[in-house]
């Protein structure tokens, strides 16, 4: 499913329509990817939780040559799948 297959489910399942929702969608994406930024934990209960974690720097290798290069430590975004959503997965 991408964003448009979203929206037009979400539009069809609530009525609204589908430019409202795309609106809708966009500023939730939106806000939730600047709380993440600033470092603050959202939480959608039975959904799941984002939040920001780090990756340290670390010695990896070229794979078609097999020379070893410096990777960069970088923030990185985790999700970790709330208890409905895991049930629902699992059923």
């Amino acid at each position: 499913m991408n964003k448009q297959d979203l929206i037009d489910a979400v539009a069809g399942s609530t009525g609204e329509s589908k430019a409202a929702t795309g609106v809708t969608i966009d500023a939730i994406l939106d806000v939730v990817t600047s709380a993440v930024t600033k470092g603050d934990v959202v939480q959608l209960i039975g959904f799941g939780t984002f939040s920001m974690g780090a990756r340290s720097a670390r010695v990896g290798r070229n794979p078609a040559t097999g020379a070893e290069i410096q990777i960069p430590a970088a923030k990185t975004v985790k999700f970790t799948a709330g208890k409905a959503f895991k049930d629902a997965v699992n059923v």
